[in-house]
């Protein structure tokens, strides 16, 4: 029954990854790490499967085999989660909930600045041809 679960799951963050991956409001990478999971957890084959689908060697591929992302890929991303959270923090009127929008957007950048190691090169020869 947990097989079914996860797959389901798995599936379901696929399809809103490939989404995201169009769409520039939607995050890509956070889905297309959690059907990564659920896919490993349900089936061996479809996380197989996954993992060589173009989303996954575009998105995912460099971070698993260098535990890095490129410069380029840190701006890119906490522009668009800055982004996103200041509009929230605007939109918001609650102090709780302001204090706590500064809170996770101090440690995003905490966490992406100090544990996450900046490549200078992208692993990927993909995304080397597409960053030049």
């Amino acid at each position: 029954m947990m097989k079914y679960l996860y797959l389901t799951l798995g599936f379901l963050c696929l399809g809103l990854g490939a989404i995201g991956a169009f769409l520039p409001v939607m995050p890509t990478t956070p889905f297309l790490l959690l059907a990564s999971f659920f896919l490993s957890k349900g089936s061996d084959r479809f996380h197989h499967w996954f993992r060589g689908t173009k989303l996954y060697k575009k998105h995912l591929e460099s971070y698993v085999i260098s535990r890095s992302l490129t410069l380029r890929s840190k701006v890119s991303i906490l522009a668009l989660a800055t982004t996103m959270m200041t509009i929230s923090f605007i939109v918001m009127h609650n102090w709780i909930g302001r204090t706590s929008i500064v809170l996770i957007m101090c440690f995003m950048y905490y966490y992406f600045i100090f544990r996450i190691k900046t490549d200078s090169k992208p692993t990927n020869p993909d995304i080397a041809a597409a960053d030049e």
